[in-house]
């Protein structure tokens, strides 16, 4: 799975356990479930939910009535969390090493690095403000006035399902 890609999936993978109330192991959510909502393959799902429960956001049990479940209520977690837990970032790419002895291949990728540095930043505050609830929410005041992605447009409409 590309890089890219955790944050969405791991998104995706909280706000069902959520909306599925698993809160406890009795409730646990197995990797094959979890994948067949995203849709992914359960691989996938299992590398994510390494990393959030590595970062304490859920719990996982392994084996063939193992799964995974919330170990905060989706209020609590916010959307910065769940970047960080997955090593995410903005995803603008990374500055190319520059020719040596030229000026400008020398000193752009330094300067390229603070923007990317900028962009994750402000990735981060405007996720902090956004929870899993949100994500759940028909009309969440954190998500008023916002479009969906050019690329997630896109993805849903090659899916065949309505935007609403």
């Amino acid at each position: 799975m590309s890089d890219s890609q955790r944050f969405p999936v791991a998104a995706h993978a909280l706000a069902y356990l959520a909306h599925k109330g698993a809160y406890d192991a009795a409730h646990a959510a197995p990797s094959a479930i979890l994948a067949a909502s995203v849709p992914t393959n359960p691989v996938v799902i299992r590398r994510v939910t390494a990393l959030l429960a590595k970062a304490g956001l859920i719990a996982t049990r392994p084996g063939a009535s193992g799964g995974s479940w919330l170990l905060l209520r989706p209020e609590e977690i916010r959307l910065d969390a769940v970047l960080k837990a997955v090593n995410g970032c903005a995803h603008l790419g990374s500055a190319p090493a520059g020719a040596k002895g030229c000026p400008i291949g020398e000193h752009i990728p330094r300067q390229v690095g603070k923007v990317l540095t900028l962009a994750d930043q402000a990735a981060s505050e405007a996720l902090s403000r956004i929870t899993i609830a949100d994500l759940l929410a028909e009309n969440a005041p954190a998500l008023a006035g916002l479009a969906v992605h050019g690329a997630c447009t896109e993805a849903v409409r090659a899916s065949g399902l309505i935007l609403a």
